[in-house]
């Protein structure tokens, strides 16, 4: 009998230990895996805002006020800036005007246009034109800013190209939901060069491309 209660005690004392064990091991894995997961997500956190800064944008718009509002929205969003007040001057910035600054705009980068839609001289809608018809800028997306709700202005300009319409005035969480459908989709980063080929006309938007344009708004 004593013996029995002496293999009894040894049997306790040994599972304990294995169970005393395997709950430190277990606390120390999720520990670990707790650790790993937040680093993770820190780096990720510090790539993304590294890419932002290294994403440019350009504003155009011929209200000075707007232009501040847009450039404080997007430098709150940790993006590079450039704002210019007409869309002859967002030509001449990429370089698609052949008659001034030859030098200027070799192995400029943009990202996105970001550019109002009803202004004096050239218009958004007509610098989306240009800027889809240039075999050497027309991958850069177009997002067109307007005061108009108009549905036919809406499917025009995302027929000609445009990656979206927004409405003013722009809020930061038009620019947040922006930010994040450019690095789900992936940035692209075109260089603008003053010699290029001649220009060619883009395929047009087929009609379920529009309606997934159409969706996202």
């Amino acid at each position: 009998m004593a013996i029995l209660s002496t293999t009894l005690i040894k049997t306790s004392i040994f599972h304990f230990c294995i169970v005393s064990c395997l709950s430190r091991f277990f606390k120390s894995f999720s520990f670990n895996s707790l650790s790993l997961s937040l680093s993770l997500n820190q780096h990720s956190k510090i790539d993304m805002i590294n890419d932002c800064n290294d994403f440019h944008v350009l504003a155009v718009d011929d209200s000075n006020i707007d232009r501040k509002v847009i450039q404080r929205l997007l430098q709150i969003s940790s993006f590079k800036v450039t704002v210019v007040e007409s869309g002859s001057r967002a030509l001449q910035y990429l370089g698609l005007d052949e008659d001034e600054n030859p030098d200027r705009f070799d192995d400029l980068k943009v990202n996105l246009i970001m550019t109002d839609y009803s202004m004096p001289g050239m218009t958004g809608f007509e610098l989306l034109k240009k800027i889809k018809n240039s075999s050497t800028l027309r991958e850069i997306p177009v997002v067109i800013m307007s005061s108009e709700n108009s549905l036919t202005r809406i499917d025009r300009c995302l027929e000609e190209g445009a990656e979206d319409y927004l409405l003013k005035p722009v809020k930061l969480s038009d620019v947040t939901r922006l930010k994040d459908s450019i690095f789900k989709s992936g940035s692209r980063v075109i260089t603008g060069k003053r010699k290029h080929k001649r220009d060619q006309s883009p395929p047009p938007a087929s009609p379920q491309q529009s309606l997934e344009k159409r969706a996202r708004l």
